[in-house]
């Protein structure tokens, strides 16, 4: 009944009136703008600097230039808004109203300007790498682009490998991530809404989408959820990925993360929307089915036929990561008659004189196999693979060799951990390391009875999933017939010339 009522609360929000993409939101600093304000404000900021230049020839009128130091190049303010002020302030009949209009003419060399009449505005522009020119008797500041140039070179993805593809990947800076997106949707039709979120931090944050493919109900949904995201900082993605999450408390991802702007680029054609992160290297993709999640990018680069048959083994090594540890315990301890007979004799000799039942050395070997994990993902490089190959291997033999576990336990939790490590997301095998040990309890307590009843559960639990109006399992839950086929398999490219239509998106059409 709560889920029923919570699709009609979310379909009514999505057919009546939304609140705007940004709307006016109450200022932090109320206060005018002076220049004296902006001094107020970083008292107590070494990196704050700010210097007073005379206006005229009678030096009597003064106008303030503040910046951040660090955040800004010093060869550009010193260039590009210090000396051409300077010099155009020692000449003529000059007085700090006609600097105005004479600086937004082309005075500044800055390629950009911004005319703010607000001190939030201003403040935001100074934390965001600007230079701010203060003049206090018009009350108005004139903020020009100086960002330093000091930041991560564009490289390589690390998680996401390529193979066929582009060998870049996003970096902290938020512009430079835009700048990779254009060149691969080089289109008026790719927009960019950009918006400060946290009210520490104002963290900037880009929307990005295709206009003329997107449904316009979903960009209007991400932007009023977005903007009732109410926060002190947004420094990760947790922030925006609870608000972006139809169902938080699912430890099943629910949004997209990727590294690689090419298939960032892919998923705004295909009709989602995007978010960039000002000081994240890391793009998100809504809305998402539980699908997308085992697609790797190169299969739009491989024959049909083979990324078709990756397909089929990645799904495969989902469901023995997920449910051949607990098939293993439930016939082991209820359903001896279903393992072969010589495999029955073999196992039973193992287990003679193993100490521990089944459910506890399965679990265990489970528990040490992710304590390996994680020690060879928080340490250094060099000392993170040394421990994960010692513990594999000494810990391992040293323990069947003890008679601590029997072999076959082992065998069965490694086949399980090397299944999820083909799981092309993280956050999907880490949701899917926690569902095996919940269905290890589920066998220990009733068998293969209570597998099936566990995965009936699980199931449950993923068909009430939605993501934006997206159902969680499609296209298993489409009207039509073929879902199983579209899962798994992959359709020739003269074949795929239509968008997926439950993204809604305006133009359906692909390809001519």
């Amino acid at each position: 009944m709560f889920v029923f009522l919570s699709k009609l609360y979310c379909m009514y929000h999505t057919f009546t009136d939304v609140p705007p993409v940004h709307p006016e939101k109450r200022p932090r600093w109320p206060q005018p703008l002076r220049s004296v304000a902006v001094i107020e404000l970083f008292k107590r900021c070494g990196d704050f600097n700010h210097r007073s230049i005379a206006v005229g020839l009678d030096q009597s009128e003064l106008v303030t230039v503040c910046w951040l130091d660090g955040l800004v190049s010093g060869e550009m303010v010193s260039d590009l808004v210090l000396r051409p002020l300077t010099e155009r302030s020692r000449t003529g009949e000059l007085t700090v109203e006609s600097l105005a209009p004479l600086l937004l003419q082309g005075g500044i060399y800055a390629y950009t300007v911004q005319k703010r009449t607000q001190l939030d505005d201003v403040i935001s522009d100074l934390c965001h790498g600007c230079c701010a020119i203060i003049l206090d008797s018009p009350a108005l500041a004139l903020c020009f682009e100086t960002r330093s140039a000091n930041v991560r070179a564009i490289g390589e993805p690390t998680l996401e490998k390529s193979l066929k593809g582009a060998k870049d990947a996003f970096v902290e800076t938020l512009r430079t991530n835009t700048a990779l997106l254009r060149r691969r949707l080089a289109t008026p039709s790719l927009k960019s809404i950009e918006s400060s979120l946290g009210r520490k931090s104002s963290t900037r944050v880009a929307l990005l989408y295709v206009e003329d493919v997107v449904s316009p109900e979903l960009v209007r949904e991400v932007a009023r959820r977005l903007d009732r995201l109410d926060v002190d900082a947004v420094l990760s993605t947790g922030e925006l990925e609870e608000v972006l999450s139809d169902a938080p408390r699912s430890p099943f991802p629910q949004v997209i993360h990727t590294e690689r702007p090419d298939r960032f680029a892919q998923y705004l054609s295909q009709g989602r929307v995007g978010l960039l992160v000002d000081g994240l290297p890391i793009g998100l993709i809504v809305p998402v089915s539980f699908a997308e999640f085992m697609k790797v990018n190169t299969d739009v680069s491989q024959h049909f036929l083979v990324a078709s048959a990756l397909s089929v083994l990645r799904w495969l090594s989902l469901l023995l990561a997920l449910f051949l540890p607990a098939s293993y315990v439930a016939m082991a301890m209820y359903h001896q008659e279903m393992i072969p007979t010589q495999l029955l004799l073999s196992i039973i000799e193992a287990k003679q004189n193993v100490p521990f039942s089944t459910l506890l050395e399965v679990l265990g070997m489970m528990l040490s196999f992710i304590m390996l994990q994680e020690a060879g993902l928080r340490l250094p490089n060099p000392i993170g693979d040394t421990v994960s190959i010692i513990g594999a291997l000494i810990v391992g033999q040293s323990a069947v060799e003890a008679q601590v576990v029997s072999p076959i336990a082992i065998i069965v939790v490694a086949v399980s951990g090397i299944a999820c490590y083909t799981l092309p997301s993280q956050d999907l095998a880490s949701a899917v390391r926690l569902s095996s040990i919940l269905a290890l309890f589920a066998a220990a307590l009733a068998g293969l009875y209570g597998v099936g009843l566990y995965a009936c559960l699980l199931l449950w639990h993923l068909c009430s999933m939605d993501s934006f109006g997206l159902s969680y399992l499609a296209p298993l839950t489409e009207d039509r017939a073929g879902g199983l086929r579209r899962l798994l398999l992959r359709r020739p490219p003269h074949l795929r010339q239509l968008r997926d239509k439950l993204l809604k998106p305006r133009d359906r059409r692909r390809r001519a």
